[in-house]
């Protein structure tokens, strides 16, 4: 195979019924990288990642995963790379050891004590080994989840969501995991609703609504959503009131609280100055320039994307 990109789709659509799911996307994803996929829930992502691993195939459009084209090398495809679904798909009534061994066997790996082993220690699951799968906490079924995955030593790994629904301290740990992995030569594609996690991605896509309406950098996207953010602070009465009264004013676009302040977006740099300023002095609080966040460019894009299922 040659060495070019991991995933190169080109117009991919995918239709249920007269749904019209992903509409039209064309995404790249370079080999070693790790990739995030971001969007809001029914954007379409884990529909692209489902084509893309070759569980469903695309209407329209063409693609290559690892040099293999899409709906002509399936099998080959699905030999080459991980997929880690958004829901627990393991045994629950077998031990970790035991859930390995069975992945394992249908690898055809060998020798499979020896694989099941050095999978349990590079994970940190040795300790667990014999625990039953259905007893772990969210943070260890995660682990042995992506355990699963990567024991195959894939080419790419597909991540749906894999931090949905556990605590901040497991989600660390994952995520130095998947950074080890990819320093190793690993590529992975990784969905995500946090934005933290998107910051911690080497490449971002943003897809919403089935349409991919962002790819770059963090710096980038931002820089794309062509916005500016201004900060407004004071005791808490007087900064709801300051929100109360931007809603609707020349050039704010957006208002969002965080604690004790509250950042005020928009696209209109002028107006969104002048209207800022104004309520500022009306309700005794401070303002200053801030950083734009990858959440408020985020929301912009959604706010200015079409419901698909609408």
């Amino acid at each position: 195979m040659t060495e070019g990109p991991a995933i190169r789709v080109e117009g991919l659509v995918k239709r249920f019924g007269g749904r019209t799911v992903v509409d039209h996307v064309s995404m790249t994803v370079a080999r070693g990288q790790i990739t995030g996929f971001l969007g809001p829930n029914g954007s379409g992502k884990t529909t692209m990642i489902r084509v893309m691993c070759g569980l469903l195939t695309a209407d329209e459009g063409t693609g290559m995963v690892l040099g293999y084209r899409l709906g002509r090398d399936t099998r080959r495809i699905k030999r080459e790379i991980g997929y880690m679904t958004q829901r627990f798909s393991l045994y629950e009534d077998m031990t970790i050891r035991e859930n390995l061994a069975f992945v394992a066997g249908l690898y055809g790996l060998r020798p499979l004590r020896r694989v099941v082993d050095e999978t349990l220690e590079g994970l940190g699951l040795t300790s667990r080994q014999h625990q039953l799968s259905g007893t772990l906490s969210g943070g260890w079924k995660q682990r042995m989840a992506l355990a699963a995955c990567v024991m195959h030593k894939p080419k790419l790994l597909l991540l749906d969501e894999p931090t949905a629904g556990v605590d901040p301290k497991a989600r660390r740990d994952f995520w130095e995991e998947i950074h080890h992995l990819a320093a190793g030569g690993m590529t992975v594609l990784v969905s995500t609703h946090y934005m933290d996690e998107a910051e911690r991605c080497h490449f971002v896509n943003y897809i919403s609504y089935g349409r991919l309406v962002a790819s770059g950098t963090v710096e980038e996207v931002i820089a794309h959503a062509g916005l500016t953010t201004f900060l407004i602070e004071g005791p808490m009465d007087k900064v709801a009131e300051a929100e109360r009264q931007l809603r609707g004013m020349p050039g704010v676009d957006e208002t969002a609280p965080f604690g004790t302040s509250l950042h005020v977006v928009g696209r209109d740099a002028g107006a969104l100055k002048t209207s800022v300023r104004q309520v500022a002095a009306e309700t005794g609080t401070r303002m200053s320039a801030t950083e734009t966040s990858l959440e408020d460019a985020f929301i912009r894009f959604m706010n200015q994307s079409q419901d698909n299922m609408a």
